[in-house]
C-alpha cells in the first residue's frame, strides 16, 4: 500500500469557506490501524469502490449547509483539512483484533456503511432511537469521509454487500435509498395516494418505494423538467409543476398546485404527503394537499425559521406530522437489502437505468476527476457516482 491516496477535501486554510466552492483533489496520507489505540482495535481500513455524491455533498459544495459542523469538527480535532463523503461501496483491506470477533467482519469483505457513528451511550441510543444519537458524527461532515481510495471506519457502522444480489453500483447508494425507506415507513402506503414534494435523488428513490410498498397512486410534484420525467418513468401516475415562490411571500402554498392536487383526488387530498424539498412553500403546499386525517412527511431540510400558513389547519384537519432523519439503525437497512436484492420488483434495475442513467455521465474516476466537469455532472444529473476502485 502506497504512502498516500487521492482525496477530496476542504481545507481552511486553503479555502474561506463564505467565498469558496467546491472540493480539492490532492494527494493525503492513507490512514492506518494502531493496535495500541484502544478505539483502533475496533477500526477497519476500507479501499473504497465507488462514493455517491449526496444531496448533503451538494451543500458543502456550494456553501450552503454544514459548514458550522465541519468547522467545529474541525476545530475539535485540531486540524485544517476535510475528507468530504458518506455513501460508499467498499472492501475491508485491513481490521482491529477485535473487528472479526466481535462484530463479524473480515478483511476481503465487502461493505457498505451507516453515516451516522452513533454514541451508544446516550438516552437515544439506549431506548433504540439511535439514528437520532445526542453525539453522533457523520461521515465525511464531522470526521473524515469516503471521498477517498481509503478511509477508517468503526466496525460497529457496517453493513455487509452481496454483490452477487447487488450491483456494485446500486450498492453505493443503500445509505441515501435508506433515508427513502425511512421516510416511506413513517404511515401505511398500501392502498393510499402518495404525494412525492420534490423529486431529486430522495424522492425518486421515494417513488420506486412507495410503489414497492403498495400505494395505489402517486403524484409527483417538482418543478425540474428531467426530474419529473424520471418520476413519472419509475411510478408517477402525474407529476405537477409547482409555480415559482411570490417574491413577497416566499413561503406561500401555491393554490392552483393546491386545486390540481384535490381536483386528482376527488376533493379529499392526498393520504400521505411528503415533503422532499426544502423550502417554506413546499411545507406549506404539503399541508395543504394532505386530506384530513392524513400525514405529512418532513424530510426536507432548510435552516432558519419557517412560516406556517393557517396553523390551525393542522389541528383542525387531524394532520399527523413526522420528521424523518437518517435511516433506523439497522432496520431500515434490513429492508433496503430486501429491496434491492429482490429483482423481481425491478427496483434495483430502475436505480441503475434511470436514477444513474446506466452509468452514462454519471461516474467519473477519481484519476479523470476535475472540479468544473464535476460541477456540471452534479447540476445535469440528480446521482453522481465517483469510482475509486470499482
Amino acid at each position: 500500500m502506497a504512502d498516500s491516496m487521492w482525496a477530496l477535501t476542504f481545507d481552511r486554510s486553503r479555502e474561506d469557506w463564505k467565498s469558496s466552492t467546491g472540493l480539492v483533489r490532492e494527494r493525503v496520507p492513507i490512514p492506518t490501524l494502531d493496535e495500541a489505540d484502544g478505539v483502533d482495535r475496533s477500526n477497519v481500513i476500507i479501499k473504497v469502490k465507488y462514493a455517491g455524491f449526496c444531496g448533503s455533498d451538494r451543500g458543502i459544495w456550494w456553501r450552503k449547509s454544514f459548514g458550522d459542523m465541519i468547522l467545529s469538527s474541525l476545530d475539535e480535532e485540531g486540524q485544517d483539512r476535510r475528507i468530504v463523503g458518506h455513501e460508499l461501496l467498499g472492501e475491508i483491506v485491513a481490521a482491529g483484533t477485535r473487528v472479526e470477533p466481535k462484530y463479524g467482519y473480515r478483511v476481503g469483505q465487502v461493505v457498505s456503511t451507516e453515516s451516522h457513528i452513533v454514541c451508544g451511550v446516550c438516552h437515544q441510543c439506549r431506548v433504540g432511537d439511535s439514528h437520532v444519537c445526542a453525539d453522533d458524527k457523520i461521515i465525511g461532515i464531522s470526521r473524515d469521509g469516503c471521498f477517498a481510495e481509503y478511509v477508517k471506519l468503526p466496525a460497529k457502522a457496517l453493513w455487509p454487500t452481496d454483490l452477487d444480489k447487488i450491483r456494485p453500483e446500486v450498492a453505493a447508494v443503500q445509505e441515501p435509498f435508506g433515508n427513502a425507506m425511512h421516510a416511506c415507513q413513517s404511515a401505511e402506503l398500501r392502498g393510499k395516494t402518495v404525494a412525492i414534494i420534490g423529486c431529486g435523488t430522495i424522492g425518486l428513490f421515494a417513488v420506486l418505494i412507495a410503489r414497492g410498498m403498495g400505494a395505489s397512486r402517486i403524484i409527483g410534484i417538482e418543478p425540474d423538467a428531467r426530474h419529473a420525467e424520471m418520476a413519472r418513468k419509475l411510478g408517477c401516475e402525474v407529476v405537477l409543476t409547482p409555480s415559482r415562490a411570490s417574491t413577497e411571500a416566499p413561503h406561500a402554498s401555491d393554490p392552483e398546485l393546491v386545486a390540481a392536487v384535490h381536483e386528482l383526488t376527488d376533493g379529499v387530498g392526498a393520504d400521505v404527503v411528503m415533503e422532499m424539498a426544502g423550502f417554506n412553500s413546499a411545507l406549506n403546499n404539503a399541508i395543504r394537499i394532505t386530506r384530513r386525517g392524513g400525514h405529512v412527511v418532513l424530510f426536507g431540510v432548510r435552516n432558519g425559521d419557517a412560516l406556517i400558513e393557517d396553523f390551525h389547519r393542522i389541528i383542525m384537519n387531524g394532520l399527523q406530522l413526522h420528521a424523518v432523519v437518517g435511516r433506523r439503525i439497522f432496520a431500515t437497512w434490513e429492508m433496503t437489502q430486501s429491496l434491492l436484492e429482490n429483482h423481481h420488483n425491478g427496483i434495483q434495475a430502475a436505480v441503475f437505468e434511470t436514477i444513474l442513467n446506466g452509468g452514462e455521465g454519471t461516474m467519473v474516476g477519481i484519476e479523470d476527476w476535475e472540479a468544473g466537469a464535476f460541477e456540471e455532472m452534479i447540476k445535469s444529473h440528480p446521482k453522481v457516482l465517483i469510482r475509486f476502485a470499482g
